[in-house]
């Protein structure tokens, strides 16, 4: 596991696995912001798996970066949903693309009969790591 972290790329926190410059916590509530559109703080979190603070701090960083806004939520005006911005969306879209790339030239590298054993394992591995404690 910890060759694959090394070999990913995944020890680097201030550049994303395919390369781009970009912390890969922001990469990671980028692209949730981009599928799933403006969501509360606390929605972030949770598709994160982030706690409230660490979101906080790190929405304070996209906005710094012109990539996402606090605006107010529709119908409850206490609540502020984080949106993208089209400087946002646009850098959401070529991380997008670049993983996507990414994850190309990897499986390219795998023999084709192969790849839906490897895929099985990988997603055996997501729900595992989505099972363990994280503080165990």
């Amino acid at each position: 596991m910890v060759a694959f972290v090394r070999a990913f790329g995944l020890h680097r926190p201030d550049e994303t696995p395919c390369g781009a410059p970009v912390p890969v916590s922001e990469a990671h509530a980028l692209a949730v912001l981009d599928e799933h559109g403006p969501l509360a703080q606390t929605g972030l979190a949770r598709h994160l798996g982030l706690t409230k603070s660490t979101v906080s701090r790190l929405v304070d960083q996209l906005e710094r970066r012109g990539w996402a806004r606090r605006q107010v939520g529709d119908g409850d005006g206490r609540q502020r949903l984080v949106a993208l911005t089209d400087d946002g969306t646009k850098v959401a879209g070529e991380i997008g693309r670049r993983r996507e790339a990414r994850m190309q030239r990897l499986l390219d590298h795998i023999p084709e009969a192969d790849r839906p054993a490897v895929l099985a394992a990988l997603d055996a591995l997501v729900t595992a790591a989505q099972e363990e404690p994280h503080d165990a």
